[in-house]
């Protein structure tokens, strides 16, 4: 038998000090198991990287290809995260650590999506080709395919939208034990339910443009819950907020707009971001706009009534409507370009930057639903919009503010 030697203490240190590496720093991931592919580097580099006071060098064996030709020719080979940063990008910086965990995270549950980082400076003409514009891009790469994210910059959500977008575009649900399951994961999906169609087909293309914000599923009728009703085959219903609505191509029109305005709970809690993207719905939204810290009886009261609102009134306005709360007014302040006392509630209109301001006072959800028809019959009179006056407007007010305006909150007010 061969005797194999002894490993000493100091052997024993470096390889547990490789196995810290792998977990923690951004490596090569074809010559020693990172988490996050460094797809800039060239691969004769040597990489370095720290954590805490530790720090590890690995000379990367030579090779005469840089990483991005080769991940140029190989990417369609598999499905790539990929962050699109650039070196001096103070939120690039800020995302770093967040997605060391993804990479850390897609690993351990043995995804297939690969993850990876791309200096979209250095290699702009990459970048060029997947449509970055700005840092930091987060990109999923499937095939052909291209998929932009635009939600909130957290471990969760991005590995949610990893998850989505690199699956079925259209999953089917072959039991209603599955159709529960998914009912009790997801807050808001889409069910096409029938044979083949040009319906169908009109849902297989919107889902290839919307599967970057929600879940596409196809069901039989027997699979659909019992309290489910359809007055015709096929159909497309949107599950939500423990209630159904099926889509009507005569009342709703375009299939693809009516899933983008349905995607969302019918009650949120607004902030800019979202904001910035309930403007592809094309709804009015009503914000109880409050302070979460202050409990008394008119902070708690409006809050009340528009959940009330949206829960009991649902099925009136659910097509022009979202409702939701936002926590203080400095952000309303700076995109309405006026002092707003709380507590108050303003409807916007996210596609026109025009808004409403309470006329009346509100003591009931009967009241807040006078004021929406008030609003919807064009009773009430609508401030803002995006008029040359108010362009105008906007620029002296952005010279005397000195409140950082949020970038979400530029891109909705260019309309971007």
């Amino acid at each position: 038998m061969t005797a194999f030697p002894a490993v000493s203490m100091a052997a024993r240190r470096r390889r547990a000090s490789l196995r810290l590496c792998a977990t923690v720093f951004l490596l090569d991931v074809a010559f020693c198991k990172g988490f996050v592919e460094d797809l800039d580097e060239s691969v004769t580099a040597l990489v370095t990287r720290h954590a805490g006071s530790r720090s590890t060098s690995h000379q990367v064996p030579q090779m005469f290809t840089t990483r991005d030709q080769k991940f140029k020719d190989n990417r369609k080979d598999d499905i790539w995260l990929v962050d699109f940063y650039a070196p001096w990008c103070g939120h690039c910086k800020k995302l770093e650590p967040v997605w060391n965990e993804v990479g850390l995270e897609m690993k351990s549950i043995g995804s297939p999506v690969k993850v990876g980082k791309m200096d979209a400076t250095s290699y702009s003409s990459m970048a060029s080709e997947f449509g970055v514009r700005g840092y930091p891009t987060i990109k999923l790469l499937k095939g052909d395919l291209a998929y932009n994210y635009r939600g909130p910059r957290t471990k969760d959500d991005i590995i949610e939208f990893a998850h989505r977008v690199s699956g079925a575009l259209i999953r089917p649900l072959p039991s209603q034990q599955m159709f529960e399951h998914v009912q009790k994961r997801h807050r808001v999906f889409f069910v096409y339910v029938g044979g083949e169609s040009p319906l169908k087909e009109k849902y297989i293309d919107a889902a290839s443009e919307l599967i970057v914000y929600t879940y596409f599923f196809s069901a039989s009728e027997e699979v659909v819950p019992e309290y489910v009703t359809l007055k015709e085959m096929p159909a497309v219903l949107v599950f939500k907020d423990e209630t159904y609505f099926v889509y009507d191509e005569y009342e709703d029109g375009d299939l693809s707009s009516w899933i983008s305005r349905e995607r969302f709970q019918n009650y949120l809690t607004v902030d800019g971001f979202l904001l910035y993207e309930l403007g592809d719905t094309g709804k009015l939204v009503a914000i109880a706009v409050i302070d979460e810290k202050n409990t008394s009886v008119e902070h708690t009261r409006l809050k009340s009534i528009i959940k009330e609102v949206a829960r009991d009134y649902r099925d009136q306005f659910h097509r022009d409507l979202q409702f939701g709360h936002m926590d203080g007014n400095d952000y309303i302040n700076t995109l309405l370009m006026d002092e707003l006392n709380i507590p108050t509630v303003v409807v916007l209109n996210t596609s026109n930057q025009q808004y409403f301001l309470l006329d009346r006072q509100i003591q009931s959800a009967e009241d807040m639903v006078q004021f929406i028809h008030s609003i919807l019959d064009g009773t009430v009179q609508a401030q803002g919009g995006d008029s040359i006056w108010q362009r105008l407007k906007r620029i002296v007010f952005d010279a005397k503010s000195t409140i950082v305006m949020p970038t979400t909150m530029k891109k909705y007010r260019d309309g971007k």
